[in-house]
């Protein structure tokens, strides 16, 4: 019997519904021959920060538009604090946030609201990147 491979993706937004979206967009794997993913929530940046120095992950997802502090401040200071620090997806709202985005050394953005195939899509890519 062959081990299933997976990925551990932690996901950051304060929002429980935008968390589920992205879950449910994804389903357990994001494409033919990727790993089925295992899913970390988080609901404060603070727990992201505890979280990243903890375990390893394979991808990070953050939410820009969570309150308080917004995933592109913690995609900021991860890429700046974590040596080899995972890829990071931005979930963004607004279309002129990319730039924002880019700043925040986050290696890729997803507009909302969500598209199945798109998450998939960017998930896919960024994991066989790390697996590249």
């Amino acid at each position: 019997m062959s081990e299933v491979r997976t990925a551990d993706v932690l996901l950051f937004s304060d929002n429980a519904t935008t968390r589920q979206q992205v879950m449910n967009a994804v389903g357990r794997r994001p494409g033919p021959g990727l790993p089925q993913l295992r899913w970390d929530e988080t609901a404060t940046a603070a727990m992201v920060i505890d979280k990243v120095e903890a375990h390893q992950y394979e991808l990070l997802i953050l939410d820009a538009e969570a309150t308080k502090e917004g995933g592109m401040a913690v995609a900021k200071q991860l890429k700046q604090e974590i040596f080899n620090c995972p890829p990071i997806l931005l979930l963004i709202a607004r279309p002129q946030d990319s730039w924002l985005a880019h700043w925040s050394e986050a290696d890729d953005v997803l507009h909302m609201p969500l598209q199945p195939r798109r998450v998939q899509e960017k998930i896919a890519g960024l994991l066989k990147g790390v697996a590249a």
